[in-house]
């Protein structure tokens, strides 16, 4: 029986060695973070160095790292309208590109009133004059931009659209979820005033992440009030192991990221040539810069649901676009938002490659995409 192949990255990941030791490491630990005997102090070691290793990869310092629950959480913590740049101002509300997250487009603590979306190219890159106009109408804003799309793989224009907002008296959120580890991420470089991470999409545990916050920014509203971990931002007992193996992952990822980008660019060029010549399948945003392991396509009549399905009867993991809707596929926010019509947005396939991926996982995906061509396109 062939072993089966793993195309939904973007979704999760497998857990890295590094990341399954530092964790199992962590578990033998007794104390509780906070506490100042031997025990707890240890504890604390392992969450401040992880904190050290995240602050580092992108550039800040690490006080500056929130851990968190999840990226959701995090993007939570991060749509704060009390937030203040060093003008002081406070936002009075919240823009949103229309090809984010579900926990962004939820628009965090703001009330709906105070939310606009800023639309998007056909090429699925953020349209920044729209950002300029929506700017100029009202007070200072928090504009939340990804960094790369988590469907298309689109790589988003923050740092010019930091630019954009800091001229207009306003702070950028960037989720960089599907970015760390996978492209160069530097908060300094980005101009981000707040960014989002997770550490299930670079080979960390599911369940932790982080909000990156620059200096000067005041005004963060914990979500979760009690105790004072975090510097009074976020309530709760660390995640100790998670942290820890949030570290791992992130410290690996990096130091693999040079060989691991230029293999799997190969990879994605030579699987989105097979897609086209198989059955003429569209890719969504291939003429922009994309993450390296990402693709996202589709064919005249083909739809998601039905292709996902036959994919897995074929042993090969892949998705109809985000993991985050309770299983469902449903056609995509993202391709709506860039203006493809509904039956194409019914019709995506993502796959999305990473470390492991071999060439014969792409050869697999193509054999299997040959079949579901004469099957499903055909009749």
């Amino acid at each position: 029986m062939l072993s089966r192949v793993y195309l939904d990255w973007n979704a999760t990941t497998p857990l890295r060695a590094e990341a399954r030791a530092a964790m199992l490491a962590a578990y033998e630990l007794v104390g509780n973070p906070s506490s100042v005997h031997a025990e707890g102090r240890e504890a604390r070691r392992l969450v401040e160095d992880a904190r050290g290793v995240l602050a580092a990869a992108v550039g800040v310092l690490p006080r500056n790292i929130i851990f968190t629950s999840a990226g959701t959480e995090a993007n939570a913590l991060a749509l704060s309208p009390g937030l203040r740049g060093p003008s002081g101002r406070p936002v009075g509300r919240l823009l949103v590109s229309a090809i984010e997250h579900a926990s962004v487009l939820a628009g965090g603590r703001f009330p709906a009133a105070a939310i606009d979306q800023i639309r998007v190219t056909r090429s699925g890159v953020v349209d920044l004059d729209h950002l300029r106009a929506l700017l100029g109408d009202g007070p200072p804003a928090l504009v939340s931009i990804m960094a790369a799309n988590n469907e298309t793989g689109a790589l988003q224009p923050v740092a010019e659209a930091a630019r954009i907002v800091r001229e207009a008296g306003g702070l950028l959120h960037v989720d960089a979820i599907q970015a760390l580890g996978k492209i160069a991420l530097n908060m300094n470089a980005v101009g981000a005033d707040l960014a989002t991470l997770s550490a299930h999409k670079i080979g960390g545990p599911k369940g932790i992440g982080a909000l990156v916050v620059a200096e000067g920014i005041a005004g963060l509203e914990p979500v979760l009030r009690g105790g004072g971990q975090e510097l009074n931002r976020r309530a709760g007992t660390e995640n100790v192991a998670g942290i820890a193996g949030f570290g791992a992952a992130v410290k690996a990822a990096l130091q693999a990221l040079p060989e691991v980008a230029e293999r799997v660019i190969t990879l994605r060029e030579n699987l989105e040539n097979g897609l086209r010549a198989i059955a003429g399948a569209t890719v969504f945003s291939s003429d922009v810069k994309r993450l390296p392991n990402t693709v996202l396509f589709t064919a005249p009549g083909l739809k998601a649901e039905t292709a996902v399905i036959g994919f897995d009867l074929e042993g090969i993991a892949v998705s109809s676009g985000s993991a985050c809707s309770s299983g469902k596929v449903q056609p995509s926010h993202v391709l709506s938002a860039m203006g493809y019509d509904p039956a194409m947005a019914q019709g995506a396939v993502r796959l999305s490659l990473g470390w492991s991926t071999q060439p014969e996982d792409i050869n697999r995906a193509l054999e299997a995409w040959r079949k579901l061509g004469n099957t499903l396109l055909r009749g």
